[in-house]
């Protein structure tokens, strides 16, 4: 038995659906309220129409990222720095193994 799926046997065609973007300052938003757990998640989800998953990920992640809140310029300059230099150094290795491999051909 073959069934005919196409459009016109089914009758409507299935129409895509938009994923809801949310702003940063929003998602802050709800990850301090969260954090403040003045109300519960499921309150808190009712409230702004979520999943309570999502605010639970949305607060772990600011909570992660608290510390780079307070970063001085000099932090990142230094960890900028080192990132530079790892990336030197594998390029030298590299402009050296292909010059070996010129070599050897």
């Amino acid at each position: 038995m073959i069934i005919d799926y196409t459009p016109s046997k089914i009758g409507k065609k299935m129409s895509k659906q938009n994923r809801r973007n949310f702003s940063t300052d929003f998602k802050a938003k709800i990850a301090i309220e969260a954090i403040k757990e003045q109300q519960t998640m499921t309150e808190l989800a009712a409230k702004y129409e979520l999943h309570p998953n999502q605010i639970t990920d949305w607060k772990k992640q600011f909570l992660s990222r608290a510390s780079s809140v307070f970063e001085t310029g000099q932090d990142k300059k230094e960890q900028k720095a080192e990132d530079t230099a790892v990336l030197y150094e594998q390029i030298g290795r590299l402009q050296m193994e292909v010059s070996y491999l010129k070599k050897k051909l």
